[in-house]
């Protein structure tokens, strides 16, 4: 028992020295993952959605009020919760660069002069959120995000940018504990 306890308290220790050494790099390099790889939450203290509508309200997003969709569409489909915030923060500044009434902020289907509508921010998260699991990830096999953005997007900077969003929005729980999110070991 006191062995247990003694690994797990060393556990604990090199994992927030871990996560305070990497906080006060100079220079980070992000690798996410686009799938769900989420410690146990305690769903009564699960903070990401007011994470995400914060981080975005700081973005003066017109997502923000979808924060809740996004967390929860995540789930649904097994993503990461910050996957489909981080990519319209490439695509459309999170929302604020987009086709007039379009409600795409992720830039889904617009090439040339192509360009597909949704009805709402909602219904955009929704489709996006099932498609990037049942093609991108499902179907195509991607695993991370740099595989993803090769189907994804013509630009080879796509998936760096993605990563980076998705690690903003990290340090930004990080770097704000009034919105942290607990987690039991």
């Amino acid at each position: 028992m006191v062995k247990t306890f003694f690994v797990l308290s060393l556990f604990v220790f090199f994992f927030f020295a871990s996560i305070a050494k990497e906080a006060s790099s100079a220079q980070k390099v992000y690798i996410h993952s686009a799938e769900k790889i989420t410690p146990k939450v305690d769903q009564k203290k699960d903070l990401r959605v007011t994470i995400l509508k914060e981080y975005l309200k700081r973005q003066n997003s017109p997502l923000q009020d979808d924060a809740e969709t996004l967390v929860k569409e995540a789930d649904k489909n097994n993503l990461d919760w910050r996957l489909v915030a981080a990519i319209s923060g490439v695509e459309s500044t999170f929302a604020h660069e987009l086709p007039y009434n379009s409600y795409n902020a992720w830039g889904w289907g617009i090439y040339g002069d192509n360009m597909i509508f949704f009805k709402s921010y909602r219904e955009g998260i929704e489709i996006i959120s099932k498609s990037l699991r049942e093609q991108y990830i499902n179907k195509w096999g991607a695993k991370d995000v740099y595989q993803i953005g090769s189907f994804y997007a013509a630009s080879k900077t796509w998936a760096q940018r993605v990563n980076m969003f998705m690690g903003k929005i990290e340090e930004f729980a990080m770097n704000n504990p009034e919105y942290s999110i607990s987690i039991s070991l």
